[in-house]
């Protein structure tokens, strides 16, 4: 299954949506602040209703209070070759968004970023730190007094309200709204993508290109998540996105601002899933788990005794059945702690002690 990261490249057309997943114009706004599903549009379910007052469950109706209190802290983001979404993070001028927002193909961010806020004023932004693992990047503009948006310290219940705004195809202050669908899901590792991405929010509030980094709010106004990818239509999905939790985007974004870097544990091997091409081809006896295609030269594996072709079947007490559980299984754990991985290695099983390493020294 293939997976359309939210950015909206410059130069595209409308009409290639479906089949690129990557559309709009940075400098292309025909209607002003156009919305789809706005506040303009949702103002006729019900009055506007406080934020503070509106109940856990509420619905539709909710939905204009919750885009008057959230609106003034999303921005869009505008770089040599298109355009994203962000939110305002602390009144100092420091705003989170996605790091592909503002990363060239070579995940080296652009020098230059030019932000524009709700009331249509443009600043330019510097890319204070980048985390490709989260994919959560930090900018800083040199304007304080900003409204910024309060960030939910919790995972939302599933079926719970979603209201999503940012700047899909260059239209600002655009408004879709749904509910949460899921919780905890994964995206596999990809090219643009290598390190995949786990424990994302599922909801089928409507996003498309340009939305990424983009505020995904629930009905007490309150941040929940930053909008990250999503299924085209053309795989067959209806409203299918996939949304960055806020607890990943603050704690993140805490580590950049802090020292510019995050720590993400690393275990120095290349895995790939187990498909029945790569069974037959490689006599490989197992039908799941992660197997290992290279082992970084000095790294923990190595280390530890890890060799191409180990099949990795248990990390830390919990069952591999796919490369995607390894990571989540990484994802958890700090470099220096040290872990159990049960490894298959031909018709014999083996239990190697492993201390991880930190990623961010192997680059």
């Amino acid at each position: 299954m293939k997976y359309f990261r939210l950015y909206a490249a410059a130069g595209v057309t409308a009409a290639a949506l479906a089949l690129t997943g990557c559309t709009g114009n940075s400098n292309n706004n025909p209607t002003g602040n156009a919305t789809s599903g706005s506040a303009s549009s949702a103002a006729a379910t019900g009055a506007p209703a406080s934020p503070a007052s509106l109940p856990a469950g509420a619905g539709l109706p909710a939905v204009p209070g919750v885009v008057k209190e959230v609106e003034p802290s999303v921005v869009t983001i505008r770089t040599a070759v298109g355009l994203g979404s962000g939110v305002v993070y602390h009144s100092d001028g420091s705003i989170v968004t996605d790091a592909h927002v503002v990363e060239d193909q070579q995940k080296q961010p652009f020098k230059n970023v030019e932000v524009q806020f709700a009331d249509g004023s443009k600043i330019q932004a510097v890319v204070v730190g980048v985390d490709d693992v989260t994919d959560v990047a930090v900018l800083k503009v040199n304007r304080t007094g900003l409204p910024a948006a309060k960030f939910a310290s919790s995972a939302p219940e599933v079926g719970s309200m979603t209201v999503v705004i940012g700047s899909p195809l260059g239209l600002e202050d655009t408004v879709t709204s749904g509910i949460v669908s899921s919780l905890h899901r994964s995206m596999p590792p990809s090219k643009e993508s290598p390190h995949g991405a786990i424990d994302l929010l599922q909801t089928d509030a409507p996003i498309s290109p340009g939305n990424s980094g983009g505020a995904v709010a629930d009905s007490s106004a309150q941040i929940i998540g930053l909008s990250e990818a999503y299924l085209p239509p053309s795989s067959g999905a209806v409203a299918i996105g996939f949304v960055t939790p806020s607890t990943t985007v603050t704690e993140v974004a805490d580590q950049l601002l802090k020292s510019g870097t995050v720590k993400h544990a690393a275990l120095g091997v290349v895995p790939t899933d187990i498909t029945p091409q790569i069974a037959q081809r490689f006599s490989v006896p197992a039908s799941s788990g992660a197997l290992v295609i290279n082992v970084t030269q000095g790294s923990p594996a190595g280390q530890a005794g890890m060799q191409a072709g180990d099949i990795i079947t248990k990390f830390a007490g919990t069952p591999v059945t796919n490369v995607t559980d390894l990571l989540a299984g990484l994802r958890k754990q700090d470099p220096g702690q040290q872990v159990d991985i049960d490894v298959q290695r031909g018709k014999t099983s083996q239990t190697l002690h492993v201390t991880l390493g930190d990623l961010a020294a192997q680059h």
